[in-house]
């Protein structure tokens, strides 16, 4: 799809055109093409940002070849879209259906005969009297 995420610096509005990961056991910075779903521990760059990289010293950056035009939406982007709408419109029929029922539970009782039954790493107590 579409690049329509903003830059992950802050302040910058511009749209991203890169991604950005740290392999932390390497010493790397991987700067490639942006990736086609926002991850939590990576960094969305815009144009000017991910030209002006820097990083610590004793790192290395790994820079991977960079579309020259921005991907446009394909068919299969398109074959996608239709089917997350269809499967987002079957949704409400199946919630509607009634979830299934559990029994009633009553308070947790101690068995009559121990004064603490200890199943696994739960014990249940009695209620001081």
């Amino acid at each position: 799809m579409g690049a329509i995420r903003q830059c992950s610096r802050s302040a910058c509005r511009q749209s991203a055109v890169a991604t950005l990961t740290y392999v932390y056991a390497d010493s790397t910075a991987v700067l490639g093409p942006l990736a086609t779903y926002a991850e939590p521990h990576c960094y969305d760059l815009c144009e000017q940002h991910a030209d002006s990289l820097t990083v610590p010293r004793g790192w290395e950056v790994l820079r991977l070849a960079m579309p020259s035009t921005p991907q446009q939406p394909g068919p299969d982007d398109l074959l996608a879209l239709a089917n997350a709408v269809r499967d987002a419109a079957a949704l409400p029929t199946q919630a509607q259906q009634p979830p299934a029922q559990r029994g009633h539970h009553t308070a947790l009782e101690a068995p009559a005969a121990a004064e603490g039954a200890r199943r696994g790493h739960l014990r249940v107590l009695r209620e001081p009297s």
